[in-house]
């Protein structure tokens, strides 16, 4: 795989392991504190921030290697620190996604996309991207798809760019219903 360089060195993307959670709790809380987090996580800081030390053990359990049902992706910096993360979770025909609504094929779901911004705009996300459909292609996935808030334009060229398109499908944003969410999609290669 192909990844961007910091200072001539290559960042590391590889699905977070079990006992990583202190680290997936550290990124994930610094996630919420970034400019647009209010558009781009269901989530608040102060939630997070509350959960005890099991909430993160479990989550880092559920997507971390090993895991079929949902995958957490991390680029690790030259010095050790995560740059940045993106989770794919599976859905399953015949069940009902986040929103409620009927999934009637087996897709990814990305969520959680987040790039530090000393670490933007150098093709991380894309590195980032090509590891979480990789997988989401290897649990058989016909698609991956994402939600992206109408305002977040940084969000959308970024997925664009990487080969997402939107699906016109557009739901409600949960914090505020009269804003939405536009449905990007990535087609499984035929």
């Amino acid at each position: 795989m192909s990844l961007p360089s910091s200072n001539d060195h290559d960042y590391l993307v590889r699905a977070i392991r079990p006992d990583d959670w202190e680290q997936v709790k550290q990124l994930r809380l610094d996630a919420l504190r970034d400019p647009v987090a209010h558009l781009a996580f269901l989530e608040t800081y102060e939630n997070a921030a509350a959960q005890p030390d099991s909430f993160w053990q479990d989550r880092a359990v559920r997507s971390g290697e090993g895991s079929t049902t949902g995958r957490q992706f991390i680029a690790e910096a030259p010095d050790g620190t995560w740059a940045g993360s993106v989770t794919v979770l599976m859905e399953e025909p015949g069940t009902k996604d986040w929103a409620g609504a009927p999934v009637e094929r087996r897709q990814g779901h990305a969520a959680g996309v987040f790039v530090r911004p000393e670490h933007r705009g150098n093709g991380l996300i894309e590195a980032l991207f090509e590891a979480a459909v990789a997988w989401a292609w290897e649990q058989k996935a016909e698609r991956v798809r994402l939600y992206v808030h109408e305002k977040n334009a940084r969000a959308q060229a970024a997925y664009r760019k990487i080969g997402f398109v939107p699906s016109g499908d557009v739901v409600s944003f949960s914090k505020d219903e009269a804003e939405t969410e536009w449905e990007f999609v990535l087609e499984r290669p035929a």
